[in-house]
């Protein structure tokens, strides 16, 4: 009976029956949150001292993910750790999730569980509760929209606009890895359950475009000790996301590219690809690692907490003056502007 529940399809099981499908596995206490879902909004209590900070997320199938290749519970989750990583680079703690879903009335029951199980697998691991959000059917494609509310200590939150001259470019985990596993999953005509025969490399950049993991301790370890001058998540491709930061602050930087992190998966795949694998590390997005600026006093225990909190950090780059622009440099010494060719939503 379950089985045959779970393929009926959503025209026929209704809205306020979905509603409380969430609502059922919501009930983990938490004692920031007052009221969660259930009624016509949610409470919050605002811990002492504590400023909100709120950022949203609009996710369109095709656009932003596709059903061939990726199951529902893998869109959910990317979507929740995307947010998260947004909060990451805030320096601030997420606490509740507002999730609206526009889902064709022809998509199963299975479906929409499958969706809000990989949303509630992240929210699991770090105490975040799903508090309410909106229901709707779609003529043809599917909808996400995702807010996160977090909180940060005051005084203490990231910002894009505090980078100077001699400041030093950090950034957390490897890069590229995420746009080298679309690359994979675009060129293989394969359904997304259909993955037993994948290398280890395979494997592993595919696990990284899904299943990113935000850097939330490392940014409010940054933000409550005031050693970052800047943040920003990666999202668009490390040359957008810097140019964002560069220009949030007035300033240039240097990038060294023979000091970029790059996994050895994303090596593998490159030479079996026969392409740069920086192309994936400078303008490949979704990788949600931190890309902050240190200034020199404070490199040494900026190394020091991130090796303490498990989260590998790499010097990149030097803030330089905004008369400079971006530039990289490579492995010769040849210095060059770096281009912008990250993602952009509204460049066909």
């Amino acid at each position: 009976m379950a089985s045959t529940r779970r393929q009926t399809t959503l025209s026929n099981i209704g809205e306020f029956q979905l509603i409380r499908s969430v609502a059922k596995s919501e009930t983990r206490p938490c004692s920031e949150i007052i009221l969660g879902i259930g009624d016509d909004g949610a409470i919050l209590q605002i811990p002492p001292k504590r400023h909100l900070v709120a950022s949203t997320d609009l996710l369109i199938e095709h656009i932003h993910f596709n059903t061939r290749s990726a199951t529902f519970f893998e869109i959910g989750y990317k979507a929740a750790v995307a947010n998260f990583s947004d909060m990451a680079a805030m320096g601030a703690k997420p606490t509740a999730l507002l999730v609206s879903v526009a889902f064709p009335a022809g998509r199963t029951f299975q479906d929409w569980q499958e969706l809000y199980r990989g949303l509630s697998a992240p929210c699991k691991s770090h105490n975040v509760r799903i508090v309410g959000g909106d229901t709707s059917s779609s003529h043809s494609d599917s909808f996400l929209s995702i807010t996160v509310l977090g909180t940060v200590e005051q005084g203490c939150a990231l910002h894009r606009s505090g980078a100077l001259k001699g400041h030093v470019l950090y950034v957390s985990g490897t890069l590229g890895d995420s746009s080298a596993g679309l690359d994979f999953l675009s060129n293989r005509k394969r359904n997304a359950r259909a993955r037993a025969s994948l290398t280890h490399s395979q494997r592993y950049l595919v696990q990284r475009h899904f299943h990113p993991s935000p850097r939330i301790t490392l940014g409010a370890c940054l933000g409550s000790r005031h050693w970052a001058s800047a943040a920003i998540d990666i999202s668009d491709g490390l040359s957008n996301d810097l140019g964002h930061l560069c220009k949030q602050s007035r300033v240039g930087a240097i990038i060294f590219s023979e000091n970029l992190p790059l996994s050895p998966s994303l090596k593998q795949y490159a030479v079996r690809k026969k392409t740069d694998p920086l192309r994936w590390a400078l303008h490949g997005g979704e990788d949600y690692e931190l890309l902050f600026t240190v200034p020199p006093q404070y490199t040494k225990k900026v190394e020091h907490i991130a090796q303490r909190v498990s989260v590998p950090i790499t010097k990149i780059g030097l803030i330089t003056s905004s008369r400079s622009g971006i530039r990289l440099q490579n492995s010769e010494g040849t210095v060059m502007p770096l281009p912008s060719g990250g993602y952009d939503h509204f460049y066909l």
